[in-house]
């Protein structure tokens, strides 16, 4: 596994990052691993040179955090891994609390540091956008925790480039050094944030660590139309954020899989490695990890990327519903 830096941080970063939404409790969503299944996928990451792992205190309703810091703890140094999380939703410090307000944030770090069992985290993100709190507020919270040594770093997660801009500005105004990271949308099936947002994160030095990179398993079956337990859980989620299941682009993706003979999943995975980023790649297999690696060290030609690029048609923003019963932050009723 190869190392590289993550923007300007000074961390060295596997060019691929665990993503941990599937570890944890299958109370939460049927295809998550309890921690016992949860073992051999977190030691097969960490014994091929992964050493960056994501999470949330929303997975698992906060189990996920806990069984991935009981597996570091028990397996490696703190200072030989990165870990990434993101608060938005309530958790389990403020039930009541939603979105990015000072308490929710200092609350937040809290339980996340007690759950994962350290000290502090490398990279605190914030989960969303928030459409009603005072950008001036959170960015003063998020410096906050990194001046009490709780986070080294901040980070974002979905946000438009005016919302990151916005950010920016608000923290620069006051001295603070502002996100270092963003966790965006980005995949072969959804490229819009190439416009403004990538080429801004860009010209801010950040590191890109996308989630999402295989469109929520849809490049992993290009060319079979097959489903999966997560797939067929969340069809409806999948039809938003990518349109027809028949898209070009998998039929690309399908052809240059079939001329190198490996599976659709690792061409995706490479042509995020060969944009420069570091996508946040989820597991719950064997053969996912086996993926994971092997596109690491997969090349592709200019050919190879031009006949998958080609095929791609804008399409419009799409984000996930949050998780709101109507998609409608539940603020505003």
């Amino acid at each position: 596994m190869k190392y590289v830096p993550l923007g300007r941080t000074g961390l060295h970063v596997s060019r691929i990052v665990l993503g941990c939404m599937s570890f944890g409790s299958p109370d939460w969503r049927d295809w998550v691993l309890d921690e016992d299944a949860s073992q051999p996928l977190l030691k097969q990451a960490l014994d091929n040179g992964i050493n960056f792992f994501d999470t949330a205190n929303v997975y698992s309703s906060g189990v996920g955090e806990e069984v991935l810091g009981r597996f570091l703890n028990a397996n490696v140094k703190r200072d030989e891994v990165v870990i990434s999380t993101k608060m938005f939703y309530p958790s389990r410090e403020t039930p009541n609390q939603l979105g990015l307000t000072r308490e929710n944030i200092l609350s937040s770090i809290d339980g996340s540091l007690q759950r994962l069992g350290t000290d502090y985290v490398d990279i605190y993100q914030v989960h969303r956008w928030d459409e009603l709190n005072p950008i001036g507020e959170t960015m003063e919270a998020l410096n906050e925790v990194v001046k009490s040594g709780k986070a080294r770093f901040i980070g974002g997660s979905n946000m438009r480039c005016w919302h990151l801009a916005k950010a920016q500005m608000a923290a620069q105004s006051q001295g603070w050094d502002g996100f270092a990271t963003m966790q965006n949308h980005y995949n072969l099936l959804h490229r819009e944030d190439e416009r403004d947002l990538i080429p801004f994160c860009e010209d801010q030095g950040m590191g890109l660590i996308p989630w999402s990179p295989l469109a929520r398993g849809r490049i992993a079956r290009a060319g079979a139309y097959a489903t999966t337990a997560r797939s067929s859980n969340d069809a409806q989620v999948q039809d938003l954020l990518y349109g027809t299941p028949h898209d070009p682009v998998l039929d690309a993706i399908a052809a240059v899989a079939k001329e190198k003979g490996v599976p659709p999943a690792q061409i995706g995975l490479a042509w995020l490695i060969h944009k420069g980023v570091q996508p946040v790649v989820g597991a719950t297999k064997v053969q996912h990890i086996e993926d994971i690696i092997a596109a690491e060290s997969l090349a592709l030609t200019d050919e190879d990327t031009t006949r998958m690029e080609d095929a791609y048609t804008p399409r419009p923003l799409a984000e996930l519903p949050w998780n709101f019963t109507d998609n409608k932050d539940p603020r505003l009723k």
